[in-house]
């Protein structure tokens, strides 16, 4: 009797012309601003910043099993530390980044005492956090409560330029950031947090850094949100506040990667373009566009548990964007009487640690 073996695999045909894909995607949305319009790019703006909302939360929540209510605290920040820098004369396109590190730096210290928290604990802690940085930002004179005060500096360079530049920031911080996402996911630090995510104890069991590694993804995740905050504030120019620590923020980074699907790579992006597409059809419908936001992602979790990605990957084994590995089943094996019987399912599409 022979009997083959379980293929465990990664990589597919699919996900390497998938990485050919990419490729071109990104050099055509680098030439894009010269066939654009100047409001068609600062929409694709908009969705770089989106997608790097979706891809932080992702990595967070989805991965890590950290579900937080209170990211906008660090996209607020974001913002605060970039107009606190300009203030003090740093060039305004150079303080977007360095807030994003600060934010990033701010984030190691409420790590320490936030991690402790579990599960509805955690989510919890975090929107408290938030609320409480909104009041003590709202105490600092420059930003005159929630008056807010603007990137007055950003106005040294003509329309044009700015917009162009910040166009190109925009798309490189998201592509900076997945590929430092999808490279941590990829390895023995992506295998790690889904370990922790799956089973906690279990993980630390077999030597897994359970804190450290939580820790890591936390900051990670700080630091990708601030960026985002940082870039929404030079599109926008005036910073409120109310505006910026708004619990919204987190809403529809939620909403991206449950319809999109949480947990997977490919997921939070699509998730992200759907999000764009609907704000842009329907963002001026006013309180209905937010009910039928509502409505939809209550929709997906009923119907969809695992978003859009999420059932198209169950149901027909895509993987495009792969961080995880694959056990395919042998399509045919001999029983001991020599006849070919085939297992089922044929192929276990569930990306394993």
């Amino acid at each position: 009797m022979s009997a083959a073996s379980p293929v465990i695999e990664r990589g597919t045909a699919a996900s390497r012309i998938a990485g050919i894909g990419v490729v071109a995607i990104v050099l055509l949305l680098a030439l894009a601003p010269q066939f654009l319009s100047a409001g068609a790019v600062d929409r694709m703006t908009a969705l770089f910043v989106y997608v790097i909302l979706a891809a932080m939360w992702n990595a967070l929540a989805g991965f890590g099993g950290l579900v937080s209510v209170g990211q906008q605290v660090f996209f607020g920040l974001g913002a605060y530390f970039a107009i606190r820098l300009a203030n003090a004369g740093l060039d305004p396109f150079v303080a977007l980044f360095v807030s994003a590190v600060i934010v990033g730096a701010v984030s190691w210290p409420i790590s320490l005492f936030m991690l402790r928290l579990k599960n509805g604990e955690f989510a919890i802690g975090m929107w408290v956090i938030a609320a409480l940085t909104h009041l003590l930002v709202n105490l600092d004179r420059l930003i005159q409560g929630e008056t807010g005060t603007s990137l007055i500096s950003l106005n040294v360079y003509d329309a044009s330029t700015r917009r162009l530049t910040i166009y190109w920031l925009a798309l490189a911080s998201m592509i900076a950031l997945l590929a430092i996402l999808f490279g941590l996911l990829r390895g023995s630090t992506g295998a790690a947090i889904r370990a922790i995510r799956d089973n906690e104890d279990a993980a630390a069991s077999v030597g897994v850094r359970v804190i450290g590694t939580k820790r890591l993804l936390f900051v990670l995740a700080a630091f990708g949100i601030g960026v985002a905050g940082a870039l929404w504030l030079a599109t926008a120019i005036t910073f409120q506040p109310k505006t910026y620590f708004n619990v919204q923020w987190t809403a529809y980074m939620i909403f991206m990667v449950l319809v999109g699907g949480i947990g997977t790579f490919e997921g939070a992006i699509l998730g992200a373009l759907l999000f764009f597409l609907i704000e842009t059809w329907f963002g001026g419908t006013g309180v209905w566009y937010l009910i039928g936001l509502g409505a939809t992602a209550l929709v997906f979790s009923l119907l969809l548990p695992r978003g859009l990605w999420g059932t198209l990957e169950e149901r027909f084994g895509w993987r495009l964007l792969s961080v995880g590995y694959r056990v395919r089943l042998p399509t045919s094996v001999a029983d001991p009487t020599g006849e070919t019987i085939s297992p089922a399912p044929a192929t276990a599409h569930r990306e394993k640690a």
